[in-house]
């Protein structure tokens, strides 16, 4: 049995999908069982339960040889409080419940312990699984989500460029979530790793945002379509205008100053095992164009 949490999520659903296609037993943790009605159709065993609840958790964990763990993302008032509250439930459940292998979803830049918004978080959930005794732990830490890109749609409508916070020219690593997804199953099904490992994930290869800004343009009908630089100063109150709150704004906020700063740089050097196959040109094909041109139609 594995089991992953975080089911119906962007790297979890593919994840499962992924495990069941393969003949997997597994079983689909997630806060909405009606959101999980779908794994459950495809023959997953469906698991309602809230992440924070530890005794739930360890429920959902019994009798898994491998486990996934994603930390959710949700509207709530505190962020960091709630990445700790899951990641401490998650940590009882794996000690209580023993599965032989664990798979975390973490980021670049999770070696560092303060100053890089949202993924301190992820960095206390990595030394939170390292400290459970006889665990056998793979840390996940994947570039920048090319969904991210998403959250720009809103503001590219209103100005007429891409906007950012990073400097044009400078090349970064961009992932697709579902890359993700299928990397964590085959890590799940070999149980391949023994301690607390770390493995990066770099994508295809590195794209600066004016070559994304260049790449948008010509799929959604503007082939002059520039980029924007956005000072942080203007940042944080344009993330809360498209819905973000003002706590998770400031983390994020902080997290670009990270990257910026170079905090989020992969440590480990591009090979064909952290290099996966989507590249930017097919995401902005296949998913960014079709949701700006929808967006338009709405």
């Amino acid at each position: 049995m594995i089991v992953i949490t975080g089911a119906t999520g962007h790297t979890g659903r593919p994840a499962a999908e992924a495990l069941l296609a393969k003949g997997e037993k597994v079983r689909a943790v997630g806060r909405d069982a009606q959101k999980l009605e779908p794994l459950a159709q495809k023959g997953a065993e469906a698991f309602a339960g809230d992440p924070a609840d530890a005794a739930a958790m360890t429920k959902a964990f019994e009798r898994a040889a491998a486990v996934y763990l994603v930390v959710p993302q949700g509207r709530v008032e505190d962020p960091r409080a709630f990445q700790e509250s899951v990641t401490d439930s998650y940590a009882a459940a794996v000690a209580a419940a023993k599965p032989a292998h664990v798979v975390t979803l973490s980021s670049m830049g999770a070696q560092h312990a303060e100053k890089t918004g949202p993924i301190v978080g992820l960095h206390n959930m990595e030394q939170k699984l390292n400290n459970v005794p006889n665990l056998n732990v793979l840390h996940l830490r994947p570039a920048q989500f090319m969904e991210n890109l998403l959250m720009n749609i809103a503001p590219l409508r209103m100005m007429g460029s891409l906007p950012g916070a990073a400097p044009k020219d400078v090349a970064q690593p961009w992932i697709a979530t579902k890359d993700i997804g299928a990397y964590a199953a085959t890590r799940l099904m070999a149980g391949d790793f023994s301690g607390s490992s770390v493995q990066e994930l770099s994508g295809p290869r590195d794209v600066s945002w004016k070559e994304i800004a260049s790449i948008i343009g010509a799929a959604i009908g503007n082939p002059g379509l520039g980029y924007m630089q956005v000072p942080f100063l203007m940042l944080e109150p344009a993330l809360a205008q498209i819905g973000m709150s003002r706590k998770m704004a400031a983390l994020m906020v902080e997290m670009l100053k990270a990257a910026n700063a170079g905090l989020l740089n992969p440590e480990q050097p591009r090979t064909p095992q952290n290099t996966t196959p989507t590249t930017i040109e097919s995401f902005v094909a296949e998913v960014f164009a079709p949701a700006y041109m929808a967006k338009a139609a709405g």
